[in-house]
């Protein structure tokens, strides 16, 4: 089983409600510090080809502001892997990206981009950033996430989530099946397993539960009940869910 499971904040969010109205408020940064006042292990920010949350400047602040790593979500375009080697986080996931979704649809596609993510993902990790490939529990992008030399996976959680909210717990089992088996195939090939996507407290929990998983990133739903509980209320009960569902 992997060390203490991590909790990784995306704080996207936040600075998608300060752009609703315009202004600073409210700031991304307070909320990176808060989150890391509370025991996230990790802050989650994904800079937008279109910018609609994360701004350019909201990543040097948030490096500035917290001492825990810094999770770069990007899709993988020269402009994005610039800014990576410019501002150097700790990581950088490499996540596919279409304008008009509302958020990140599925993982990405790496079996069928082989070779240019490979060229892609080398200046990143001869740099000294540890490369995550965002991708579906499908055996063929694992594998191609492995051949192309990233470390780190991050298996998408989305249709899992999505199919427990719906009540269809045939499909949601199903999908669960499909991450179990994802993640056993990754770290069998040496690979660090993260998850993440529409996690919540009922569903965390077999996540959190499965032995090769390191890392879970949760955002929406933390910010989503910050808003009645308090952002460091909110990750200290999934904390509590994840490390219950793993019998710390």
């Amino acid at each position: 089983m992997a060390d203490k499971l991590r909790l990784g904040v995306n704080i996207d969010h936040v600075a998608t409600l300060r752009n609703a109205r315009g202004g600073a408020l409210p700031d991304p940064v307070r909320a990176a510090r808060s989150a890391e006042s509370a025991g996230a292990d990790g802050i989650t920010a994904h800079l937008r080809e279109d910018r609609r949350h994360i701004r350019d400047a909201d990543i040097a602040a948030i490096m500035g502001a917290i001492t825990i790593p810094l999770n770069f979500e990007m899709a993988a375009t020269d402009e994005m892997q610039a800014i990576a080697l410019g501002h150097m986080p700790h990581a950088a996931c490499i996540v596919p990206e279409r304008r008009e979704e509302r958020t990140t649809e599925g993982g990405l596609e790496v079996a069928g981009d082989l070779n240019r993510l490979r060229g892609f993902v080398a200046p990143l990790a001869e740099a000294g950033i540890r490369v995550s490939m965002f991708i579906a529990a499908d055996p063929a992008q694992i594998e191609a996430s492995h051949k192309i030399g990233a470390p780190v996976i991050e298996l998408h959680t989305g249709a899992y989530c999505d199919h427990h909210a719906d009540g269809d717990f045939a499909a949601r089992d199903a999908e669960l099946a499909r991450l179990i088996d994802g993640a056993k195939r990754a770290a069998d090939l040496g690979l660090e397993v993260h998850m993440g996507h529409g996690l919540t407290y009922d569903t965390v929990a077999p996540i959190a539960a499965l032995p090769e998983v390191a890392e879970l990133n949760i955002g929406h739903f933390l910010i989503g009940e910050a808003v009645f509980i308090g952002l460091p209320d909110a990750i200290a009960t999934m904390r509590a869910a994840m490390d219950a569902a793993r019998n710390v």
